[in-house]
């Protein structure tokens, strides 16, 4: 579906390696943990003890990856398109490697990884199928894919694209699309994946805590986590 249908804010939009390049500095500050971590921490699977080795697919700043390292991963490669946030996630050092590529063509090796993971990012994709295969490719028999995404309800609703605020205080759009659940589905299952577990996460007192002006999207989903299986 195109996000252009539901738009309500007609920022001015650019790609993602230059919105991201550009919303770096204030991306940790701006992003709450509300919207992903927190949903990574109510999931029943994967057992993260039980993880050795992960692949963090457009894994930013590093924020996923020192969650995963708390958890007691001890192996995390790193995968990003821009090299600015890949800078960060350097300094962080939660991950062991770290490589500038799309997420759909990692270099990484195949079927190396008990774990694959990939947070809010899947709205920049324009196709999703990509992603599900690469993800299998690098996963081992058994391995979970845990997928973190920015609810379609909710970017249709709010009519609110991925956004920053630049240095000249203009509010900037990153390309987004939107992918509904049914979406996720296909490709998933395309891809020989099964689904072992969904979260929602919705717009709570949390939330409102956060951001008081959205009172009017009390209850409505906002992000969601799906976690796959490769049985075999």
């Amino acid at each position: 579906m195109e996000f252009s249908d539901f738009d309500a804010r007609g920022y001015r939009t650019v790609d993602v390696r230059t919105g991201y390049g550009e919303w770096v500095a204030h991306y940790e500050q701006t992003v709450e943990d509300a919207m992903d971590i927190a949903l990574l921490d109510r999931l029943q699977e994967p057992s993260w003890a039980a993880v050795a080795r992960a692949a963090d697919l457009g894994c930013g700043t590093g924020r996923t990856g020192q969650w995963l390292r708390d958890r007691g991963i001890p192996s995390i490669d790193g995968v990003d398109l821009t090299p600015e946030m890949l800078a960060v996630a350097q300094r962080r050092g939660a991950h062991d490697r770290l490589v500038e590529a799309d997420v759909a063509a990692t270099g990484l090796p195949d079927a190396a990884y008990d774990l694959v993971i990939s947070s809010l990012i899947d709205e920049h994709l324009d196709d999703l199928n990509p992603l599900y295969r690469e993800a299998w490719r690098l996963a081992a028999p058994k391995a979970a894919f845990v997928l973190v995404t920015f609810h379609p309800h909710f970017i249709m609703t709010s009519g609110m694209p991925t956004h920053y605020t630049n240095d000249a205080g203009e509010s900037v759009a990153i390309t987004t699309n939107v992918h509904l659940i049914s979406d996720h589905a296909a490709a998933a299952l395309a891809a020989g994946w099964r689904l072992a577990e969904l979260r929602e996460g919705v717009i709570d007192d949390e939330w409102l805590a956060l951001k008081p002006k959205w009172a009017r999207f009390r209850n409505h989903p906002i992000s969601a986590a799906y976690v796959w299986r490769k049985d075999g």
